[in-house]
């Protein structure tokens, strides 16, 4: 990619995929305009659908999954499990790069050329704020992909990825610095709450960013950032919009289901239908379970002999980025590391109670009322680990938490990631740094 020129043009060819083929007529001055309120929602609809499916290839890294050796898609993903980042087999999946700046760029037309031609209306706020979220909150995935996890001390040196907020078709991609693209995550958001019209979204059309959505990117944001007064603040605001538990002993809809009450925004395929054919629950996340007592446990795994598919996700239905259930959790976290411990177990048992049966619950409560900080820093995780299981957020929180090693046996080989392995950030991919000798 040696030029914004290469994935401006992969983004033009994919309107063509999602019959948006009126937008394709290459004015003079080399831009797609479209010109309604009408044709910019198509434009950013068109953004929404192409959002990469890349949790679902950072499961592979985690300590969640076994890859099955006896599937056809084997040879694809392997060399992820093995965390082979460099001199990958062709054969080999990457992690996407062009498709993240191919959202990028519907997204720069929306911002820099709807603000002009939409005719003012609450539909052009809402578009425009729509843009800004999508936007912040692909930044902030791509960061926690390819930078080092936010460090307030190294930030302002840490490598990130490169920002471009136009369509400048000779502009030139050189990476920002982890903090320059926190900034711009932030800008983004501020932007966006300026101009956002919706409240919440309905089931269905939830895959569209609201103020609700957006007040969770920031509590996850401050959350990753470490920012903890505004990390209990975000998830407070958000919570007073919506904050609904799905309770698992009489609700029949999974909490990661679109559908749910818990649904906040329904854009990520977490767990795609082709990891889930080709991996099994590993055993370290099976142990994690009491599986007659956790709720959760029946509505994520099935018995296939003598291991366990995971049947949580795998079809569009799954969709999740972000539930009224990691707020709580956010906040609790927070609230431990601002010294309240008290305050942060009921904030996480408000959630517990509605995963656990009754009798199971009551354990639990008995385990939480004697445990010091610490000991209830390390429950949080073991529960986010519960709660969120093939959901796409396990490798961020190893990232930002603990780095734990890791060993997966892929062909009889063991592979291990040591803790702290400068393989948790994951290389820019190669056909990237080829095309690119600023990457």
């Amino acid at each position: 990619m040696r030029k914004i020129t290469t994935f401006v043009a992969l983004a033009v060819i994919s309107f063509t995929t999602i019959g948006c083929d009126r937008f394709l007529d290459i004015q003079p001055e080399g831009k797609v305009i479209p010109k309604t309120v009408e044709d910019y929602r198509q434009v950013l609809t068109s953004a929404y659908s192409k959002y990469p499916s890349h949790r679902s290839l950072v499961a592979l890294r985690t300590d969640e999954l076994n890859i099955d050796e006896n599937t056809s898609d084997f040879v694809s993903y392997r060399e992820i499990a093995m965390w082979k980042d460099s001199n990958t087999d062709q054969a080999t999946t990457e992690f996407p790069w062009v498709s993240f700046y191919s959202v990028v760029f519907y997204l720069n037309q929306i911002i820099n050329e709807g603000t002009k031609t939409m005719p003012e209306s609450p539909e052009k706020q809402q578009i425009l704020a729509e843009a800004y979220a999508l936007r912040a909150y692909t930044y902030f995935d791509m960061v926690n992909l390819y930078g080092k996890p936010y460090n307030n001390a190294t930030a302002s040196t840490d490598r990130g990825v490169p920002i471009t907020l136009d369509i400048d078709l000779e502009q030139v991609l050189k990476p920002s610095t982890v903090q320059e693209v926190y900034n711009q995550v932030h800008a983004d958001i501020t932007k966006a709450e300026g101009l956002m019209v919706e409240q919440k979204q309905a089931a269905g059309l939830n895959y569209r960013f609201s103020k609700v959505a957006l007040l969770a990117l920031e509590a996850r944001t401050a959350l990753y950032e470490g920012d903890w007064n505004k990390a209990v603040s975000y998830s407070d605001q958000a919570l007073a919009i919506k904050n609904d538990i799905s309770n698992l002993n009489t609700a029949s809809t999974a909490p990661n289901h679109y559908a749910s009450v818990e649904s906040i925004l329904a854009l990520d395929n977490a767990f795609n239908s082709s990891v889930q054919n080709l991996s099994f629950a590993s055993a370290e996340l099976i142990s994690k379970f009491n599986s007659t007592a956790d709720k959760r446990f029946g509505l994520s795994f099935e018995k296939n002999g003598s291991k366990y598919k995971v049947i949580k996700g795998g079809s569009s239905d799954f969709r999740i980025s972000f539930r009224t259930s990691e707020l709580y959790f956010i906040k609790s976290e927070a609230l431990l590391k601002l010294n309240k411990l008290d305050d942060a177990k009921q904030v996480l048992l408000t959630v517990l109670k509605n995963r656990y049966t009754p009798d199971g619950y009551v354990s639990v409560q008995n385990q939480v009322s004697s445990m010091n900080a610490p000991d209830f820093m390390n429950f949080i995780l073991d529960e986010r680990v519960r709660e969120f299981a093939l959901e796409g957020q396990r490798w961020f929180d190893l990232r930002r938490a603990n780095q734990i090693q890791i060993t997966h046996t892929v062909n009889g080989q063991n592979y291990i990631l040591q803790q702290n392995d400068v393989r948790y950030t994951i290389e820019f991919p190669m056909s990237a740094k080829r095309n690119n000798p600023n990457l």
